[in-house]
């Protein structure tokens, strides 16, 4: 084989340069409105991961909402680590930074009383060590797999391009019986709430 038809590997996920942070890629506000259409959330929902708040907008016209993050965004109470954090709260909902995702199902384990929903790739259901440390423990009550690919841009970046890697909704709510329910959403919520 010719060594000039060789290809480079391609990134699998299509972020553009992170020029906020470390892993900050707001959360497009349609993904966040397919998840409210979609659970209930009652009472307090602790958005912990809140960036710019883009997610907690929206979080807001469904349940009350409060916000932080560790770094100061100009939203919310900032200085939090999450995973360090000494409060409870009825729901949690946040779209946790890529690289402590483990890290945030665990403390969300012990810090929702009620639910909690993370936006996580959809190949977070893989693995033999997650399956170990979450999944034999306490799977997801539900999943809920964009029919629609989201693509995360730095704060102000220029939206062009679509996203390559499927996402989706892991929900655990603790009045679910039963095994997991895998669910879909239907196409149209780029389109309905802007994308």
């Amino acid at each position: 084989m010719r060594s000039d038809l060789l290809l480079a590997p391609q990134p699998t996920t299509k972020r553009i340069a992170d020029l906020d942070g470390p892993d900050f890629y707001p959360t497009p506000a349609w993904a966040t409105y397919a998840l409210i259409d979609n659970e209930d959330f009652t009472g307090v929902t602790w958005e912990c991961a809140c960036g710019d708040g883009a997610m907690s907008k929206v979080l807001a016209e469904a349940s009350t909402v409060e916000s932080s993050d560790l770094y100061d965004r100009g939203y919310g109470e900032s200085g939090v680590d999450f995973l360090n954090a000494d409060r409870k709260a009825k729901n949690i909902v946040t779209n946790p930074p890529f690289h402590s995702a483990e890290g945030f199902v665990s403390s969300c384990i012990d810090k929702a009383d009620q639910k909690f929903a993370l936006l996580l790739r959809l190949a977070f259901l893989e693995g033999g060590a997650r399956y170990r440390g979450i999944f034999s423990r306490i799977a997801p009550s539900r999943v809920w797999v964009f029919s629609e690919r989201i693509t995360f841009y730095p704060r102000n970046a220029e939206r062009k391009g679509s996203g390559t890697t499927a996402y989706a909704w892991f929900v655990w709510d603790r009045d679910h019986m039963g095994a997991t329910e895998l669910k879909w959403f239907a196409p149209g919520y780029k389109k309905q709430y802007g994308g």
